[in-house]
């Protein structure tokens, strides 16, 4: 199947599930499963680029995932350490820039560190953003606004009567980035756990049942296909 043609969404955000299932079909640790899923991020942001598509956001590590056993939680933690380590010479090489968005200053130390210095180091790029959420709340993103508001409020900077949308949209963690146009979902869930609740108000949502690990530039291309086809409203006839 080619790359689809037209219509290419500007912004797609992806919940990247399955990892675990994909691992326990096949009788290995969970781990293994977020490995593999890692190669499937390479397929995706390739393809991406293929496309010509602006921004690729990825739930990488959800708030609520801190509360998965300590064992899972921390090889996560060392597997995003070694996967940015070994991938940000593939994205200079693909003039990818690298962002993350959520609360990252509850990543361990080494982590933060490794981040901070892959965005640093694709800073110059003007290709495919990458946004990785992680320790992302869509719920704890909407206070973090909230507060971010009152505090200006309180510093005399804005009355309360200025608060619309755009001005709200301005104290979110995605205020450099545009909406969403196409929302994947992978593993079959209907659901968006979450992610992004603000942002994804006029997102169009496609949802295959392939788990993770197995998502490559085909399915992707198969995706915006299917969002070529649709029709774009925005609550409009």
């Amino acid at each position: 199947m080619a790359a689809p043609a037209q219509a290419i969404p500007r912004h797609v955000a992806i919940i990247m599930d399955g990892n675990g299932r994909w691992a326990k079909e096949r009788g290995l640790p969970r781990i293994k499963g977020h490995e593999q899923g890692a190669q499937a991020v390479r397929a995706c942001v390739e393809g991406c680029g293929d496309l010509r598509i602006e921004y690729l956001t990825l739930y990488a590590f959800s708030a609520e995932n801190w509360q998965r056993p300590r064992a899972e939680v921390m090889a996560l933690m060392r597997l995003l350490e070694r996967f940015l380590k070994e991938k940000t010479p593939e994205l200079l090489e693909k003039n990818v820039r690298l962002q993350a968005i959520g609360r990252l200053t509850d990543l361990p130390g080494a982590c933060q560190r490794q981040l901070h210095k892959s965005i640093e180091q694709t800073a110059g790029n003007n290709g495919l953003t990458l946004i990785l959420a992680l320790s992302y709340g869509g719920r704890l993103e909407i206070i973090d606004g909230i507060k971010s508001l009152l505090h200006e409020i309180e510093l005399g900077h804005i009355d309360r009567a200025m608060i619309d949308v755009e001005m709200f949209s301005k104290h979110l963690y995605t205020r450099y980035y545009p909406d969403p146009d196409l929302l994947i979902r992978t593993s079959g869930e209907m659901r968006i756990s979450n992610f992004l609740l603000w942002q994804l108000s006029y997102t169009e949502m496609y949802v295959t049942p392939k788990l993770w690990p197995d998502f490559g530039k085909e399915d992707l291309f198969a995706a915006v296909e299917e969002f070529s086809q649709r029709q774009r409203r925005y609550g409009g006839v």
